[in-house]
């Protein structure tokens, strides 16, 4: 599916989007688990709105408010507590957390990293639905180097931090699709237009990839193309630093 962002309409929102095709897709699929991953900018009220069924993956910002879980009843009369206590910043959490070691594959290589995960509400995002914090520590000797949230039940850890690098891959296929199937050259002016040129690009990618990986591909391809091609840098394998 795709999508087109439209200025001064509640499509000019890429979470109101993305939520309503997930919604769409849990539909379409019913049973199916469906998780999400995306960074930073896909994090707001929308995901109080989310399916069963759909769990959500992104990057969490430093200054994020996060709180305890709410406290027990006190049986006094009043309305029970939402949330709990607000929590320190992640960096004064990492700084007093154990880290334990994970396990994961990312980026093409097997490694052992240092993670410290919690529970805790971000109320303003997810409500009074729990979610799990995942701090990464791989290169920093203290502190943390990625902050990941997820709204997914008693989450494998390892499992959320390689769906979360896996997410590289997609941003290597905009650049195809920019680039290589030209994308990024189309010059239509009205929304149904643009409406039509890139998803039927992006069908066009996803077929010629499908057809590859089952049809096509021969391991001295990619030797062949480097030889064609040697002034042609190696494509990254894995995403810069931020």
């Amino acid at each position: 599916m795709a999508k087109l962002v439209i200025k001064d309409t509640n499509s000019a929102s890429r979470l109101w989007l993305a939520r309503r095709m997930v919604t769409r897709l849990a539909a379409e699929l019913p049973g199916r688990q469906v998780s999400v991953t995306a960074d930073s900018a896909y994090a707001g009220e929308e995901l109080k709105q989310l399916p069963d069924g759909v769990t959500w993956t992104t990057r969490l910002r430093a200054n994020a408010a996060l709180h305890d879980l709410p406290p027990e009843r006190t049986g006094k009369k009043g309305r029970p507590r939402k949330k709990g206590q607000r929590l320190q910043s992640l960096a004064k959490i990492a700084a007093g957390a154990v880290f334990s070691q994970v396990t994961v594959t990312r980026y093409g290589k097997t490694e052992t990293i240092a993670v410290h995960a919690f529970t805790c509400l971000w109320y303003s995002v997810t409500g009074a639905a729990p979610v799990t914090v995942i701090l990464i520590r791989d290169k920093k000797k203290t502190g943390y180097d990625l902050a990941l949230v997820t709204t997914e039940k008693n989450p494998d850890i390892a499992r959320v931090i390689e769906r979360y690098a896996a997410r590289w891959a997609i941003e290597v296929a905009i650049e195809d699709a920019k680039q290589l199937l030209g994308g990024g050259q189309a010059r239509n002016r009205t929304a149904a237009a643009v409406e039509r040129t890139i998803p039927f690009m992006l069908a066009c990618q996803a077929i010629a990839v499908c057809w590859y990986a089952t049809a096509g591909h021969h391991p001295a391809d990619a030797e062949a193309r480097r030889l064609d091609a040697p002034g042609t840098p190696p494509r990254p394998s894995r995403p810069p630093p931020t």
